[in-house]
């Protein structure tokens, strides 16, 4: 049962993710909501990463794993930020693009190195690199917010891939 969960869990957990970074965006949920949806997402992402290590040694599982690290340590550092200041939101700025970004490299190497659906892993990295300029550009520029927009992209991206990866495999 524990396999079968880690192998379809995260196609409910990405756009689960993806829409409490929005409502932490729009400031819909508290700041005491947003630190312990991290911390559950902290212990998530250590416990499937831990009990998937050794099925994650080559190929595009090991692309995933860098990817697993990785964002359990951008993941990481937006808790810390949201428990130490959570008013400054420069580190939970990094954390979100992180996730808008890392992704969309294994979802390129994914593409390119997979025979079914290659095009959706390929759309899930376009999209999320859509939605990190989306994301970014209006912090970078001032003007028109179209954060929702980048989060809305990448969602619907990410999750294309993640379901992708769960009816194929």
């Amino acid at each position: 049962m524990l396999r079968r969960l880690r192998e379809t869990g995260p196609a409910l957990l990405v756009p689960l993710a993806w829409t409490f970074a929005t409502l932490a965006h729009l400031e819909v949920a508290s700041t005491h909501t947003v630190r312990v949806g991290m911390l559950v997402m902290d212990v998530l992402l250590v416990a499937f990463t831990v009990l998937s290590w050794q099925d994650m040694q080559e190929g595009v599982l090991l692309a995933w794993k860098v990817v697993l690290v990785v964002g359990t340590a951008l993941n990481l550092l937006g808790t810390v930020a949201l428990f130490t200041d959570p008013v400054s939101t420069t580190l939970a700025a990094v954390t979100v693009v992180g996730w808008m970004l890392v992704p969309a490299g294994g979802y390129v190497y994914t593409g390119l190195h997979v025979d079914r659906k290659p095009q959706v892993y390929l759309a899930g990295a376009g999209l999320s690199l859509l939605g990190a300029i989306l994301y970014i550009v209006p912090a970078l520029v001032g003007g028109l917010d179209t954060a929702l927009s980048g989060f809305a992209l990448v969602g619907i991206g990410q999750t294309g891939g993640i379901l992708a990866a769960v009816v194929s495999y």
